[in-house]
């Protein structure tokens, strides 16, 4: 542990425990307020209490505007590199103010104000962006879904945040091939009880839609309308504690969960974390391979890099297919990206499809500095695959939907801690993370139990869920009494660092033995052959479960699958022993998984237990 010597987290820690008030006021400096927080902390308001109570400022404001005035008007705040449909853009920080300026009028034309709520069904396109932060300008509140959401899904939303407008495009483009959106949007105001007053409608020429007369109106017209006329609309006081946006977990069933976020915490956190976790500097180029449609959008393609000044890249394709697995090397190097974020799933495909890492030799990635990966467990091998090609430090972090930004990381700008495989290293400041057991009793280092956070959260992290107070209490702070419950399990080791290993419902039980499918994953995935995995456990008469796990083979494997698979058993013998029950790996074409990449195991589990199942609303194909 020699290299702590150099970071500074371990003091930076110790202060936001030992005054967070301080802490979060001393980073509050770095936003613009109207009016500064009376109270930086107030445990009697909300369900566990409020960050900057009294406070009141603009998020467009802080993400565009100030830098404007300050002098960063030329520079490049959205670069959108679209492979998908042949096109890039660039926009300044002075042409996003005046696109954004544009279209919160053309809201406040159709009586949108603030507290009102805008759903947005939109591809990841510069007008999706524009219209988040001209929603934000106007202090209206806005809730994407991803672009291509089944249409009871999006009614299901339409009905719990009850918009006034929604902002929808034709439709989205993925890799050779076109979705259309504006059946699945008519349809699901057909189902939704709480009808929009009207829609903005996006054009796009692979596949126009038809408009509903007196509902649907054309965006790009009103634009046009909107800048000849010069109109644009002043951004409006809102309070820190208000809504800046609501956003549904995936997966939900009967009433979706709408995670708020609020507008002063929000900037604070994201702001703080993208010099001190990402060590990056304004000016400089970040790029967060998402979709808008996902937290890490919101937070890292969206957001934080706009607060920073930074400029951000919206990518509208696919790590692998568009056109191939050089796609991501050739955006850092055309951009000069010093940072990339995403999921371990796309480098699990770039790595099944070019393992030797050949086509990185096309591209100049002198100024990248940085891989950050999270959104699921970064398997080990993938990790140090990507160390080895890249020769650059590859950073796991964890957090969720409702914190907004990383729980756990690596804090790049505070100086690197060593990296250890597997481990999201540390918790950041304003996180006490322990690990407990269903008693709620601390366990010590290396003992598994359920990850939980120490209230109050930071800021950032969700107040409530969309007009469910009870329900919040119910799904996250009632199980552990004092905590946030993360529904992760894992452990920490005797230097603190964090291991998540699974959700809590990942954990199987073999016989009496509580084991993670998290670690039978990691030596599956270790095998020389395998591009990707996922274990579920399947009920077993006998010993209550039983581990199966389902591998896909890495591309130019041409041994025989049977081979590998008893390989894959020994190996997990080897390594965790016969108390896994491990007897069963199968070898498929692909794994089902979400649009941001998660593997559907808990779809997989109820179709190999023979429970009834649904299609869930997030799959990929």
């Amino acid at each position: 542990m020699e290299a702590r010597i150099g970071s500074r987290y371990h003091e930076i820690y110790a202060r936001s425990r030992r005054d967070p008030e301080g802490f979060w006021a001393e980073a509050a400096r770095d936003i613009d307020w109207y009016e500064p927080a009376k109270k930086v902390f107030d445990p009697n308001a909300g369900v566990y209490g409020h960050w900057f109570v009294g406070a009141t400022c603009n998020t467009c404001f802080n993400a565009v505007d100030r830098h404007v005035a300050g002098g960063r008007g030329a520079q490049a705040a959205l670069i959108y590199d679209s492979p998908v449909t042949g096109s890039k853009r660039t926009f300044t920080y002075a042409e996003l103010l005046a696109e954004v300026g544009a279209l919160a009028a053309v809201l406040k034309d159709f009586g949108v104000e603030r507290g009102d709520r805008v759903i947005l069904y939109m591809p990841m396109v510069p007008e999706a962006v524009i219209a988040m932060l001209a929603c934000a300008r106007i202090g209206a509140i806005h809730s994407v879904v991803f672009g291509g959401f089944a249409a009871n899904e999006l009614a299901t939303r339409i009905d719990d945040a009850r918009p006034k407008l929604v902002l929808s495009a034709s439709c989205g483009i993925e890799a050779g091939r076109v979705v259309t959106y504006k059946n699945l949007l008519d349809e699901a105001i057909r189902l939704a009880k709480s009808k929009p007053q009207g829609c903005l409608i996006l054009q796009r020429p692979q596949a126009p839609a038809s408009l509903a007369a007196g509902r649907d109106h054309d965006w790009a017209e009103l634009r046009e309308k909107a800048m000849a006329a010069k109109k644009t609309a002043a951004c409006v006081p809102v309070a820190a504690t208000d809504p800046l946006y609501i956003l549904y977990t995936s997966g939900t069933t009967g009433q979706p969960k709408g995670v708020v976020r609020d507008n002063g915490g929000h900037m604070v956190a994201l702001r703080w974390s993208m010099r001190n976790l990402y060590g990056v500097e304004p000016g400089e180029v970040y790029w967060a391979a998402s979709d808008i449609g996902w937290v890490v959008g919101h937070s890292y393609i969206v957001y934080a890099p706009l607060f920073h000044g930074c400029t951000s890249i919206l990518y509208e394709g696919k790590p692998v297919g568009t056109p191939d697995a050089g796609a991501f090397w050739r955006v850092i190097a055309e951009h000069g990206c010093v940072a990339l974020f995403t999921a371990p799933t796309a480098f699990r495909a770039i790595k099944k499809e070019d393992p030797e890492g050949k086509l990185l030799g096309k591209y100049d990635l002198a100024k990248f500095r940085t891989l950050f990966l999270a959104g699921e467990r970064a398997d080990p091998d993938t990790l140090q695959w990507a160390e080895r090609i890249l020769k650059v430090p590859v950073i796991d972090h964890w957090w969720q939907t409702e914190t907004g930004w990383a729980i756990a990381g690596n804090p790049v700008g505070l100086g690197m801690l060593p990296v250890k495989h597997g481990s999201p290293t540390v918790a950041m400041p304003g996180y006490q993370v322990e690990i407990v057991d269903e008693t709620n009793k601390t366990l010590p280092p290396n003992k598994m139990g359920s990850i939980v956070v120490k209230l109050p959260l930071p800021p950032s992290c969700l107040p409530t869920l969309w007009l469910q107070d009870e329900r919040f209490k119910e799904s996250y702070l009632a199980e552990f009494p004092g905590y946030y419950k993360t529904a992760d399990a894992g452990f920490k080791d005797e230097d603190g660092y964090l291991y998540i290993m699974s959700r809590t419902d990942d954990i199987i039980n073999v016989a009496g033995h509580r084991l993670s499918t998290g670690g039978m994953e990691e030596v599956l995935s270790s095998h020389p052959d395998v591009a990707e995995c996922a274990v579920i456990g399947v009920k077993d008469e006998l010993k209550g479960e039983v581990p199966c796990g389902f591998i896909v083979l890495k591309a130019g494997v041409d041994r025989p699958p049977d081979a590998i698979e008893r390989e894959i058993v020994a190996l997990v013998r080897e390594r965790i022993g016969p108390v896994a029950a491990f007897k069963l790996a199968i070898t498929v074409v692909r794994l089902p998984k979400t649009r941001s990449g998660k593997i559907l195991r808990g779809t997989m589990k109820k179709i190999a237990d023979g429970d009834p199942w649904n299609l869930p609303a997030t799959i990929d194909d």
